[in-house]
């Protein structure tokens, strides 16, 4: 309970409890597709009123990444607008709705089962709506954490949306494999030689093509406990003090403050508060372009490395490789990722950011360059390609993976970071949807090809990080004013 003196460390726990639920969903959301996307494939395989290329399955498979893009585009300004946390609460109706309308596309205006080009554009569009409840996420967990949050907490707390975001991926796994049982997943032999054929009455009998009318769905619409857990939690959950006070309510911003850091504290932690407020706003290009663009590259080489082609389709490839189960080997993989989040999380301040980032993309090309070698020597043990891809998948949880966050949340000087923060994170989803959607037809063309591609970007990544990115290991916000200034 808290005093005058001292605040509530159970109230702020449970306070941030809740709102990492979002980032948890924000993993669940884009990592789902993983194990649904072979049955979806399948599925819309079998139209007959249009050819399902694998161009169209990558479109499909990452169209959730448009809402993103819109999703984070918005996140600014409704916060501004409604706050955090109505904000928040709007993000977990998109996911809810989101899974509940991929688990049944045809509501109200198609069959039940029957593949169509309508029921295409239906499926995708909730799928983008999930993608603007991931967008919005992504951008208003953070900022909700680090408004609530004391300063002396705040980096720890913000960065536990990162582990939580990758729990919501490990979590996604182990529920479709769980899902997905002893039934077989449809043989990609059988689509290439004309899946248009397998929606049939003997075909739906067969247990080799449950996940094709059902296992997919099942998979989404999962989605709708934590959705709607999140919900209703974010309800109990205050507004942030920064955004109270932003509208005036300064006394339900001291009581807020006073529960978390007593009321002292909070009395002088809310004189800044209102000191800032008012604070000048500079032009986007005050501090020269550079700033802005070694931004939006921190979000470009995160995406570009090809990260999201391993998380979304990781079951696809460890069954291209041979490995027995493909399901169980993408739990261990999701095992594996939280575990070198974790690195990260407890060492970001010991070793700084940017020895984090180089030696991870020198893991990443390695990786990669073990999963091309993989493919282009049939020889080697299917081993040998498994384990490439999760050194691949760790070297990006221990450094693209959240220090990318946590440098955009640095970098930026204080009078221009809503703005530059959000063309930043604009160009994460772009680039998130362009690497998602041309990996299928990509790997289908040469596995070799792609992944010697994301390694020799890897490469890039770390040159650019070594060249160009600065240290803000032990800065403060206003430090980052000054180094801007003088690199001008």
């Amino acid at each position: 309970m808290a005093t005058k003196t001292k605040g509530s460390g159970a109230y702020l726990f449970s306070i941030v409890l809740v709102a990492v639920i979002g980032g948890l969903l924000f993993g669940y959301d884009t990592a789902v597709i993983s194990g649904a996307e072979k049955g979806l494939q399948a599925f819309f395989m079998g139209a007959t009123d249009f050819q399902y290329t694998n161009l169209l399955h990558g479109i499909t498979s990452s169209s959730a990444l448009l809402g993103c893009i819109i999703g984070s585009a918005v996140s600014g300004l409704m916060a501004g607008r409604f706050g955090r946390k109505r904000s928040l609460f709007i993000a977990g109706i998109c996911f809810f709705l989101s899974a509940a309308g991929s688990y049944y596309p045809e509501f109200l205006f198609f069959e039940k089962g029957i593949p169509t080009a309508g029921l295409l554009v239906a499926f995708n569009l909730y799928r983008v709506l999930g993608g603007i409840g991931v967008g919005m996420a992504s951008a208003l967990c953070p900022m909700y954490i680090a408004e609530i949050a004391p300063a002396d907490k705040r980096g720890m707390l913000v960065s536990w949306n990162q582990f939580a975001i990758i729990f919501g991926q490990l979590v996604v796994y182990f529920v479709n494999l769980v899902i997905l049982g002893d039934h077989i997943a449809p043989k990609m032999e059988s689509l290439a030689e004309g899946i248009n054929q397998i929606i049939n009455a003997d075909a739906l009998a067969s247990d080799g093509n449950w996940s094709v009318t059902t296992g997919w769905r099942l998979m989404f619409v999962s989605e709708c406990v934590p959705a709607a857990l999140f919900s209703l939690l974010i309800l109990l959950v205050p507004e942030t003090p920064r955004y109270l006070a932003m509208t005036g309510r300064d006394d339900r911003a001291l009581k807020v403050l006073s529960r978390i850091n007593g009321e002292e504290k909070g009395r002088e932690i809310l004189a800044d508060i209102k000191s800032t407020i008012s604070e000048k706003k500079e032009k986007l290009m005050t501090y020269g372009f550079l700033v802005i663009f070694i931004g939006v590259m921190l979000s470009v080489f995160q995406q570009a490395v090809g990260i999201n082609a391993v998380l979304y389709y990781a079951p696809r490839i460890f069954e291209t490789m041979g490995m027995g189960n493909p399901m169980m080997q993408t739990v261990l993989m999701g095992i594996v990722n939280i575990s070198f989040t974790l690195v990260a999380v407890f060492t970001v301040e010991k070793l700084g950011r940017k020895p984090l980032l180089i030696v991870g993309s020198l893991g990443m090309a390695l990786g990669a360059v073990g999963v091309a070698l993989a493919d282009a020597l049939p020889s080697l043990p299917g081993a040998f390609g498994a384990v490439s891809v999760m050194v691949y998948s760790a070297s990006f949880m221990f450094s693209w993976g959240p220090i990318c966050w946590v440098l955009i949340s640095e970098i930026f000087p204080n009078t221009i970071r809503g703005a530059a923060t959000a063309i930043a994170v604009a160009f994460q989803w772009i680039f998130n949807f362009i690497v998602s959607s041309t990996f299928v037809p990509l790997y289908a063309w040469s596995p070799s090809f792609t992944y010697g591609l994301y390694s020799a970007i890897c490469i890039i990544a770390a040159v650019f990080v070594w060249k160009l990115v600065p240290e803000t290991k032990g800065k403060t916000l206003e430090d980052m004013t000054k180094l801007w200034k003088k690199r001008k």
